[in-house]
């Protein structure tokens, strides 16, 4: 899949960047500049919740796309349409007042793994999540938490929410990480960036502030774990989360203040590449 209106330049060897600090950090940013405009919404996940404006709609639309966002793009956004369909695109009005007779449409519904039981049991979560007063934010963040390891907690916090419930299904466990498990947890990383990141490019939503950009963890895929290993930012031989905290470590020598913008440079790069050959 082509990225949007996306001009081609000349992307130079990345082993030669390396051991050139300076250097790499003018290409990333001139890569993340590339990538963070709006040109990049229409072929990523992120384009489901820009398909709406109401906080809760974004957020909801947001975990659905991020949860979803494995396997090739076309059918991520094909299968996040399709969900939200069933729910009448009406997210957060479909949470809080749909009825069993609702429900009856998520049961055949499939996205590789995700099943129509795993789809019943995200929706029981979600109805609990933003019924008893919590809301998203605060299962992951439930005050301000400046510590250098609050997303890591908040990470572990909203599994926990959501394993610790009477009609839990075991099965559907898989589909929400932690770093308890050592998962370097891409999907639910990206969703925090979206949530949280705040600039005036209009990808990232910036919606939240429990905790700041400086905090997030870069998702860490096959595309960007290639390009940050042959850049030298990476030497862990197993993407896990440790993988994801020595790659945002080394992202925070050239902005500590939103290091997981870089996410952009190394994953678009990815993309790219990969369409072009």
């Amino acid at each position: 899949m082509q990225l949007v209106n996306r001009p081609i330049v000349h992307i130079p060897d990345l082993k030669s960047l390396a051991n050139k600090p300076q250097k790499l950090k003018e290409f990333l940013d001139f890569q993340a500049d590339r990538f963070n405009e709006p040109g990049f919404i229409p072929a990523d996940p992120v384009s489901i919740p820009h398909r709406f404006t109401k906080k809760e709609d974004i957020e909801i639309s947001g975990l659905i796309a991020a949860l979803f966002a494995w396997g090739q793009r076309t059918t991520i956004l094909n299968k996040s349409a399709e969900i939200l369909e069933r729910m009448d695109n009406d997210p957060h009005r479909f949470v809080l007042e749909h009825s069993d007779n609702d429900l009856k449409p998520m049961t055949d519904f499939k996205h590789r793994t995700f099943n129509g039981t795993d789809a019943l049991y995200l929706m029981h979560f979600l109805k609990r999540l933003y019924t008893d007063g919590t809301g998203m934010e605060s299962a992951f963040f439930p005050e301000p938490d400046t510590s250098s390891d609050a997303v890591e907690k908040g990470l572990v916090r909203f599994r926990k929410r959501f394993t610790q419930d009477p009609f839990y299904q075991k099965r559907t466990g898989k589909h929400i990480s932690s770093p308890e498990s050592g998962s370097a947890c891409k999907r639910l990383n990206m969703f925090l960036r979206w949530m949280v990141r705040k600039d005036d490019k209009g990808v990232d939503f910036g919606i939240w502030n429990a905790v700041s950009p400086g905090q997030l963890i870069c998702p860490c895929d096959l595309h960007v774990e290639r390009n940050a290993r042959q850049l030298g930012l990476v030497t862990r031989t197993v993407t896990d989360w440790k993988m994801a905290l020595e790659l945002t470590e080394n992202l925070r020598r050239f902005d500590p203040m939103d290091p997981v913008k870089y996410d952009f440079a190394l994953f678009g790069l990815g993309v790219e590449s990969k369409s072009e050959s």
